[in-house]
């Protein structure tokens, strides 16, 4: 039986007894859980003070279970980055933990892609425990991808994209995660190493954010020469997000479009990841082949 520890490094988790369902929900599909001591510890809008989250990393890297994962995201590890000690994290992925999140998890995942070398940095875009599987239902593509990619089975997602990319085919390490996260590690010791962002596929995803606020954090990696050094960009779920009277017809689809029109860089949309009930499992800094043939896309590592 896989060991999966539960433990919170961001934001508060509000509610302990979702927490606890998520565990009795992840027991039910043959995994040995555990819940880290100061999970539902609260300090103002964080899961306990600095020390306290820090900690937590700390001493779920030294136990080295199979699978750690994070209860929630929120806000919280950026305050963390300039102290973790990334080697013991490092090892702990090198002796086969699995850690898994996404949102405000990105920052750990950017910062391992910094910080550590090799198959220690390889981390999972994820479900979070508790807006995942301690929800009122988990959704039915979410929970199994997820089960295969912590045995080792899954070797690739796929979805559909729009028209325009049959024939896509290009290799590189897939990296990225949360917009916003990606964003504000920019231009700091914790961005990932070159080797990881030249020649990548990167993948994006957020929330509560109007497409102009996607637009201008694009343009901010594309004028950073982030988005022409990929060799593709796919584009999850943005969601939650409220339209505006001054739109004039600016969406989603508008924001893309222009987009495409500033870099020489595929952007392919449409990866079931994000925000969302529906989200794959992939492996964060490992190499990876996306594959199109018509709108079908095929992620392999």
């Amino acid at each position: 039986m896989t060991s999966l520890h539960l433990y919170s490094a961001s934001g508060v988790v509000a509610q302990a007894p979702v927490l606890r369902r998520a565990a009795k929900r992840l027991g039910t599909l043959g995994f040995d859980v555990t819940i880290d001591a100061s999970a539902l510890a609260k300090h103002q809008r964080f899961a306990g003070d600095d020390d306290t989250r820090l900690a937590a990393l700390q001493r779920v890297a030294q136990a080295a279970p199979g699978i750690a994962m994070a209860t929630r995201g929120g806000y919280g590890l950026t305050r963390l980055l300039d102290r973790i000690d990334w080697a013991p994290i490092g090892r702990s992925i090198e002796n086969g933990t699995r850690w898994v999140g996404h949102s405000d998890f990105t920052a750990l995942q950017l910062g391992l892609l910094a910080h550590v070398k090799g198959e220690g940095a390889i981390t999972w875009a994820g479900p979070l425990a508790c807006g995942d599987f301690g929800a009122a239902e988990v959704d039915d593509i979410t929970e199994p991808c997820f089960v295969e990619a912590m045995d080792g089975s899954l070797e690739a997602v796929g979805f559909r994209t729009e028209p325009g990319f049959d024939g896509l085919g290009v290799r590189g390490t897939l990296w990225g995660g949360n917009l916003c996260m990606v964003n504000s590690l920019l231009g700091t010791p914790h961005w990932p190493r070159a080797s990881v962002t030249r020649g990548g596929v990167l993948f994006l995803e957020d929330v509560n954010e109007h497409p102009y606020r996607i637009e201008r954090s694009l343009l901010q990696l594309h004028q950073a020469g982030v988005l022409d050094a990929q060799k593709a960009v796919v584009l999850g779920a943005f969601s939650d997000f409220r339209k505006s009277p001054l739109d004039r017809g600016y969406t989603l689809k508008s924001m893309v479009a222009h987009l495409r029109s500033v870099t020489k860089t595929p952007i392919l949309t449409g990866l079931p990841f994000g925000h969302v009930p529906t989200k794959v499992t992939m492996p964060v800094g490992a190499r990876v082949e996306l594959l199109v043939q018509g709108r079908d896309v095929l992620i392999g590592w």
